[in-house]
């Protein structure tokens, strides 16, 4: 299977740099990032701290200064970039890294010629730009993976167990049960495998993660209200799981 080749367009105003890694792994996931540039002034002490990651990581910095204060400068030059890479037929989706609103209608637009638009940002990332990205990442999901606890730390973070960022509400209740019965079959059993795209339509920022899990299945399995079925496909140890409502 041939992967999507992405462009991926950061703004380092609005983003901090510290899951940089992380989020080019979580980017291989969807495609290959063929093009990798962040926006900024890179003239402003505030995005210093991105200047260390920029080599390592092939990042591509844009200058843009800043004609006015008090406004993200980068964000015209971002856009008419991702106009740019749209026309030349380059690609076949973007990753829009940024917490501003301001991106809304350029995911729209991009979205409307046919692109996939991923959106990374923070929790505080405004629900229009959210909502006009095929799915949508919050960058406090990524966990860094290169550090490891000091000898003297290793017992506390054993029995520390982080609070995820999100609870499991009555909404994401509603949401999953909802999805599970739009796909079910006849006998009422859904996919697993087409569950969690579907859910992404309705919801693009949904992620196990935010609640604490590492994959969908484990997410389903704590609320307690599916049956779960695994069923062999004769290929391997491999397997394919339905659920349906209790």
């Amino acid at each position: 299977m041939i992967e999507d080749k992405l462009a991926v367009l950061i703004d380092a105003d609005n983003v901090p740099y510290a899951h940089i890694k992380e989020m080019l792994e979580e980017i291989s996931k969807n495609g290959t990032p063929t093009i990798k540039r962040i926006y900024a002034d890179w003239t402003k002490p505030t995005v210093a701290g991105w200047k260390n990651v920029l080599l390592e990581n092939a990042i591509t910095p844009i200058q843009q200064y800043s004609y006015t204060t008090g406004k993200n400068s980068s964000d015209s030059a971002l856009i008419i970039d991702a106009m740019d890479i749209l026309y030349s037929g380059k690609v076949n989706g973007f990753c829009i890294v940024s917490s501003d609103s301001d991106f809304t209608r350029l995911a729209t637009r991009l979205r409307e010629a046919g692109m996939t638009v991923i959106g990374f940002g923070e929790k505080k990332t405004p629900q229009p730009f959210i909502s006009s990205c095929d799915k949508f990442i919050y960058l406090e999901i990524l966990k860094p993976t290169s550090s490891k606890p000091k000898k003297h730390d290793k017992k506390a973070a054993k029995h520390k167990k982080e609070e995820p960022l999100s609870r499991i509400d009555a909404e994401i209740i509603r949401l999953i049960a909802e999805s599970v019965s739009d796909l079910a079959d006849e006998n009422g059993w859904t996919f697993l495998g087409s569950l969690g795209n579907y859910i992404l339509k309705n919801k693009p920022d949904f992620d196990p993660r935010l609640y604490g899990f590492p994959k969908l299945l484990p997410l389903i399995k704590e609320t307690n209200l599916f049956e779960i079925d695994e069923r062999d496909t004769g290929i391997g140890n491999i397997r394919h799981i339905y659920l349906r409502q209790k």
